[in-house]
């Protein structure tokens, strides 16, 4: 056990859909983990991680000081409908508001066209009489005796949670928090989730859509929770436990049990963390991050050492990458793609004959058919194996022996026999395809970004990232690649740089002709109140930073776009300082401002956070040598099908300096870069792999 002035480990863990990451920071270095996940019970997988990443740190659970958690389970919840059976109830007249929507259409010529269906059915969703107006005046009062006869509907249902959305609640809460209250005693132990406390924004079908997802998984994550802090506490782990946000932030189990919808993107915000931190490290301002795991592969832009954020977020959508065909939720995220093309995703042939790969996933059991677990469906991590990307001998360290004669039996029976290829050949349609999947969604969000990938570095993590990096970024245009060392669980590191911090967002119309300077300072205040206690909690003292942004646009526009606000109390002649602002960012997306149009703003963000850890900027050098392969390995190239021997390099035995040359293979235990004919890579000062393709 560390001596008290040495207890200072760190553990972060990501459980994904197929491994639960793991790593541990202490005084003695950094240790990291791959355990198959568990999803019937994820805390089981969770346990045996953190069992077995003491064991080869040599700590005991009470050196640990700090823990954070990410988790997919929420988002998992709500797409295959596994949450706890809700109840909506609301205004009188808007019982349908999360089937209509907002009345677009993701595909505007589809005469057959399937929207997401709410997660709670129309028999479930209750009607009160009450009203209010935009500016949260009473012109109906809650009828109390109807919420009643509601709750006696609700029993007869055996609802588990309850949300809670009114007309113009974000504006004033007031009946909101009295159905709470009734609630709380006709319906002891049933959670209730307020919109205007989950989601306190106008837009009455966003904001009721985030309350009813918020409830639909609060009995699942609470309980879940509840019980790894249990046995975590059983285990003689006695630190705090904070979950990670998908914002970027942490924060306490409390808060994540009464927001869990807060957690939907948790883990890929920890791997945009984990890109942002390197790159500043390394100085490079223009990165798109590449985290490909065992279900999914997600894309981040990242400029000036940020990731970029967003408002809004869609979960389970029915049209495959169709924005606009999933279940809106308005809570702070890291804007990326998500795709479902991982190790795990399953390759078949489609109605009109083509290889397709995803969104279905093999998971953590039965897994690929090569983990020898009862797969019997070839997945991508089969195709890999096949092409000779891996040694079925030495994958996960040699934790886990593959099966090469069933990855190829897999693939030769679902794909090759219907194509007339054999399992080499197959392997190879389903890589081409899955990177193709993957370049397309990253050519797509940079096109919605409003940028390029000039000049940019990819930095390729997570168990498959740094596999397919090179060909994704051929792909694309990009000409860098970087795998940072831990690359293998990345988001899991990406969790131990995040400050603790939240954001609380609400809504409060005005136009900046008539800036009530006073009602925003009040507001603003009252916002960063609310946000500094969260913080506090877990913070212990750390100082913190206060963020404001408004969200604003042109009056009579659909869409807002974040300005910066001073973070302060406001002046009057800050108001032309923020017109001012609102051109300039306006400006970045629409090439110039409209002179002489008012300017609205819908709404207000104010994050507090704690300051987050320096990084330095490498400035170091390294003298070049050759490196020395440990052996060969015949692999097949997906851009051209040739078969060759490749050089296998073990990143472990490589130093700063080392250089080597495609075709080639780096092996490391969580992962192995891939490095294509026609790159060239050194080991930099940091101990990362720096590829650069040559012309």
């Amino acid at each position: 056990m560390l001596h008290e002035q040495e207890r200072r480990a760190r553990l972060a863990v990501d459980i994904g859909g197929t491994f639960t990451d793991l790593a541990l920071e202490f005084s003695g270095g950094r240790v990291t983990a791959k355990v198959l996940t568990t999803p019937a019970s994820p805390e089981l997988g969770v346990l045996e991680g953190v069992r077995k990443i003491l064991r080869d740190a040599g700590l005991a659970p009470q050196d640990i000081a700090l823990v954070i958690h990410g988790t997919t389970l929420a988002t998992n919840a709500v797409i295959e409908r596994k949450g706890a059976k809700t109840a909506l109830i609301t205004t009188e007249g808007f019982r349908d508001v999360l089937a209509l929507g907002n009345e677009s259409r993701y595909d505007q010529y589809d005469l057959n066209i399937v929207l997401p269906e709410p997660l709670v059915p129309r028999n479930l969703r209750l009607t009160v009489p009450e009203r209010l107006d935009n500016r949260g005046r009473i012109l109906l009062p809650l009828d109390e005796s109807a919420v009643r006869s509601r709750v006696a509907e609700m029993k007869a249902a055996h609802v588990e949670s309850v949300a809670v959305g009114f007309l113009h609640g974000y504006v004033n809460p007031v009946h909101e928090r009295r159905v709470a209250e009734i609630l709380a005693a006709e319906l002891p132990g049933v959670p209730v989730s307020l919109a205007s406390e989950v989601s306190p924004e106008m837009r009455e079908w966003e904001r009721f859509s985030t309350a009813a997802a918020n409830a639909y998984v609060q009995p699942l994550m609470a309980s879940y929770l509840r019980r790894l802090e249990t046995e975590l506490r059983a285990m003689g782990l006695t630190a705090p436990v904070f979950m990670m946000l998908s914002g970027g932030n942490l924060t306490t189990i409390d808060t994540a049990c009464r927001f869990p919808i807060r957690l939907v993107e948790s883990g890929p915000a920890g791997g945009a963390i984990f890109s942002a931190s390197v790159a500043k490290a390394c100085g490079l301002g223009k990165v798109l991050s590449f985290d490909m795991g065992g279900t999914t592969a997600k894309v981040c832009l990242i400029d000036d050492f940020a990731p970029q954020t967003a408002r809004t977020f869609e979960v389970a959508r029915v049209g495959r990458f169709r924005k606009g065909s999933g279940l809106p939720l308005r809570i702070p995220v890291i804007e990326m793609v998500e795709i479902g093309a991982g190790g795990g995703s399953l390759a078949h042939i489609d109605a009109l004959g083509r290889i397709a790969v995803g969104p279905e996933s093999a998971g953590a059991d039965p897994g690929p058919a090569c983990y020898g677990r009862g797969g019997v469906n070839p997945a991508v991590t089969d195709a890999n194996l096949t092409l000779g990307r891996y040694d079925p001998d030495r994958f996960a360290g040699g934790t886990m022996q593959l099966d090469a004669a069933a990855a190829a039996t897999a693939l030769e029976t679902v794909v090759g026999s219907k194509l007339g290829l054999d399992s080499g050949m197959a392997a190879l349609g389903v890589i081409e395809m899955v990177d193709e999947n993957m370049a397309n969604a990253a050519r797509v969000h940079a096109i919605e970004s409003g940028k390029t990938y000039d000049a940019r570095t990819l930095i390729a993590f997570g168990g498959g990232g740094p596999v397919h990096g090179t060909r994704i970024a051929e792909k694309i245009g990009i000409n860098k690649v970087l795998v940072p060392s831990g690359a293998g669980v990345g988001s899991a590191i990406g969790f131990l740089r995040a400050p603790i911090g939240y954001e609380v967002v609400r809504s409060l119309y005005q136009r900046l002709g008539s800036f009530d300077v006073s009602a925003v300072n009040a507001l603003l205040a009252d916002m960063a109140s609310e946000a500094a206690k969260v913080v506090a909690v877990g913070s212990l003292g750390a100082p913190t930073t206060d963020t404001r942004v408004a969200y604003m646009r042109y009056v009579g526009q659909g869409h807002e776009i974040a300005v910066p606000l001073p973070s302060r109390t406001l002046v009057a002649d800050d108001v032309a300082a923020i017109r001012a602002a609102y051109d300039v960012e306006y400006a970045k997306f629409f090439d110039r401002p409209v002179p002489g149009s008012d300017v609205e703003v819908m709404s207000y963000a104010v994050t507090v956070a704690t300051l987050p850890p320096e990084v330095a900027t490498s400035v170091s050098a390294v003298t070049p040598y050759d490196a020395t392969p440990a052996r060969s390995q015949r692999v097949r190239d997906t851009a051209t099908g040739a078969v060759a021997d490749w050089a296998i390099f073990e990143r472990a035995e490589m130093t700063p300096g080392a250089c080597f040359k495609g075709p080639a293979i780096l092996s490391e235990t969580e992962t192995s870069t891939l490095v294509g004919p026609g790159w060239t890579g050194t080991i930099t000062a940091e101990g990362y792999i720096e590829l650069t393709r040559v012309a």
